[in-house]
């Protein structure tokens, strides 16, 4: 580890980054440790051209397109990440702290991505990772998709990405699908924020893929029994706007559910419970 004082400032960050991304063949070239822990240290910055068009496209080319960083760097990045990052600012909402811990998250789904091809986490790093992101996921309040003049936030929709990569894992403890998939689900629960930047369509590919995986669909028609008590019962404790985003959240979340298992046979008990729920104001 390099020392904080070492570390590139963002705009000497962004010269390095750009020319890695126009020829990732400078890579050789350069202090690996001084970038990496560079790119770390800023992977929240507020300037969304570095943040996500830069450090989160230079992590995609380095881990999965280009192979440059071996298992023990990737599994240092790892444990920096569940240490540090994933939960910086954890609790607080409509803070910048955010983009610390979403594009914490991205990064996590690449790494598991890569070892899907290079096996280098061990199983009870998976467990660890599985934990931590259960913990995230209850402690996560911030749920804002895109922030004027600092860009994507989208926690539901990028921790979706995660647990999607981490279910696909091997590695992963099948039984523990619900115990992830639950704290999951209740983002959907928002009462003061509506999702209206495809957060639905994120958090359904887990889903999809956990019921591929072997996820028994009654858990899920469980989920969605559950879920309609709840809405009945916050239906008269809740100031009707607030109760009125909730209501568009779960609505949006099933009708783009009911479009995903329309054209599946195997789904065809699932389908006809989220078909019921619909008509939620029946």
């Amino acid at each position: 580890m390099i020392s904080q004082g070492q570390l590139l400032t963002e705009t000497d960050l962004k010269l390095e980054l750009h020319v890695f991304l126009n020829d990732p063949n400078t890579w050789q070239q350069a202090n690996h440790n001084k970038v990496i822990q560079s790119m770390l240290a800023h992977i929240g910055s507020v300037d969304s051209e570095l943040r996500d068009g830069l450090i989160y496209s230079s992590f995609y080319t380095m881990i999965l397109q280009e192979n440059l960083l071996g298992a023990t760097m990737l599994s240092e990045m790892l444990d920096n990440c569940l240490t540090d990052l994933l939960c910086k600012g954890i609790g607080e909402n409509q803070n910048d702290s955010v983009f610390t811990r979403t594009f914490t998250t991205l990064l996590i789904a690449l790494i598991v991505s890569r070892d899907h091809e290079d096996d280098f986490l061990s199983a009870p790093k998976i467990e660890e990772l599985t934990n931590k992101l259960i913990a995230y996921l209850l402690a996560e309040k911030d749920v804002r998709g895109y922030v004027p003049d600092k860009g994507w936030a989208h926690s539901v929709a990028h921790v979706s990405d995660l647990v999607d990569e981490l279910v696909k894992s091997s590695k992963f403890n099948k039984p523990s699908f619900i115990d992830l998939l639950r704290p999951l689900w209740n983002k959907l629960l928002q009462t003061d924020y509506a999702f209206i930047h495809d957060e639905d369509e994120r958090l359904l590919v887990p889903l999809i893929t956990m019921l591929e995986l072997g996820l028994q669909q009654q858990e899920v028609i469980t989920l969605l029994n559950e879920t309609m008590a709840t809405l009945a019962a916050q239906k008269s404790q809740l100031d009707v706007q607030y109760y009125r985003i909730l209501r568009f959240n779960w609505k949006s979340f099933l009708k783009s559910f009911y479009i995903q298992t329309a054209d599946t046979p195997q789904y065809a008990a699932l389908h006809q419970s989220i078909k019921e729920c619909l008509n939620i104001d029946k």
